[in-house]
């Protein structure tokens, strides 16, 4: 169907119009649709969302800020963090070392008092105080090493520098502080002159007495079995081997051991390396001389016999191992070698050994206390029982000062 023009122009396409509005139309519609699919879908964030997706933007660039800030200063402490975690690993490691040094003292006083017992031993009245109360803490513990014949010699102590009675349980109590004589047995078991150690002990009650038998050549057994006896009988910082022909400060011996409490094996004594003397029939004679090599060689570095201490730690290794420790002709040299291979902290001090006036009280009224005092010549006092009370006074640091010395 066809429409014709007045003006006489040509056809026009009524299908071709029809197609254009249709056209247009059907745009329209589909442009209203989309508005509404648009319209329902689609929902605009609240305002507090948008707030707070900023207020977290925020944040971030804060958090961001303050790390980088937080990672500085790190970098500028973390010298003196250094230092801090290496000084809490070292205390760390001391304290560990405590601990296990208590845990084998224990273990060894176990097996003292069980060894006691299987051998049918009698145990000593301080050991019973120790099983039935538990142990208790003491700073160091004084053997003086004493034979049958030197009844003269420990009473020159006893009147001078090793208080008596009351005063010395005084200063176990308050000091924690223990003093005994150290003696053994002698070859004939309860004969007289077992006899009169016994009697002795019950006037002065300041013995302690070993599963030994008495001799000059068993020195070095005598060392062994008395630091092994003592860490079972008392729970000490130190233990003290002492000759009872020397004099000593025993406070000025504590406050010199106090300094060296924190380290968990020290050997404290006046350090020497002899010679090693292999000739037959002179004084401390070395039989097993060729063990140190050739003719003329010196020993290691020990402690002289007159005076040496050891800590906790080591009294406690010799206990332990006492089965198995070699034994030479002297027992200064026998307690060096126990020590050879370990990490053992040898302290020199020659306060240790001084020698009698005027050298020892040239010292002490420089200020400077001597804490043992003997001949060398003598290898203890010459004449001891006569000359300690001499000492005593010239050299000696008076006796308020033990009473009044914290350690």
């Amino acid at each position: 169907m066809t429409f014709k023009s007045k003006g006489g122009g040509g056809e026009v396409s009524a299908r071709g119009m029809v197609s254009k509005n249709w056209t247009f139309l059907l745009c329209l519609g589909s442009f209203c649709a989309g508005l509404l699919f648009t319209n329902r879908m689609w929902t605009m964030p609240e305002a507090k969302d948008i707030i707070r997706t900023t207020g977290n933007g925020e944040d971030k660039i804060k958090l961001l800020a303050g790390d980088c800030s937080t990672k500085t200063m790190n970098i500028r402490r973390q010298p003196k963090d250094i230092l801090g975690e290496v000084s809490k690993t070292h205390h760390a490691i001391q304290t560990l070392d405590k601990t296990i040094s208590n845990l084998e003292m224990e273990l060894a006083a176990a097996r003292a008092t069980q060894e006691s017992i299987l051998n049918g031993s009698p145990i000593s009245e301080d050991m019973k105080v120790t099983e039935s109360n538990g142990r208790r803490k003491y700073f160091m513990v004084v053997g003086i090493n004493t034979a049958f014949s030197s009844r003269k010699r420990r009473d020159s102590v006893r009147t001078t520098w090793m208080p008596q009675g009351e005063k010395r349980k005084k200063l176990e109590e308050e000091k924690g502080v223990i003093m005994r004589f150290v003696i053994g047995h002698s070859a004939t078991s309860g004969g007289i002159l077992d006899k009169a150690i016994e009697a002795e002990d019950r006037k002065h009650g300041d013995f302690m007495r070993l599963d030994h038998v008495e001799g000059y050549l068993e020195l070095s057994a005598k060392t062994k079995i008395y630091f092994a006896t003592a860490v079972s009988m008392w729970d000490a910082e130190f233990y003290i081997k002492v000759d009872d022909d020397i004099h000593v400060n025993i406070a000025t011996l504590g406050t010199t051991l106090a300094r060296h409490r924190s380290k968990p094996r020290v050997y404290v004594g006046c350090m020497k390396s002899g010679p090693v003397l292999a000739q037959k029939g002179v004084r401390y004679h070395e039989p097993e001389h060729w063990k140190f090599g050739e003719s003329g060689n010196r020993y290691f570095r020990h402690a002289t016999g007159q005076l040496y201490a050891i800590s906790k730690d080591l009294a406690t290794y010799i206990s332990i191992n006492q089965h198995v420790l070699h034994k030479y002709a002297n027992e200064d040299v026998s307690l060096g070698s126990w020590f050879i291979g370990l990490d053992v902290e040898h302290i020199d001090d020659r306060r240790l050994c001084c020698g009698t006036p005027p050298d020892c009280e040239w010292k002490a009224q420089a200020g400077n206390i001597c804490v043992a005092s003997f001949d060398w010549t003598c290898s203890g006092i010459c004449k001891s029982a006569e000359r300690m009370r001499e000492v005593h006074n010239r050299c000696g640091e008076g006796e308020n000062a033990l009473w009044s010395v914290v350690f």
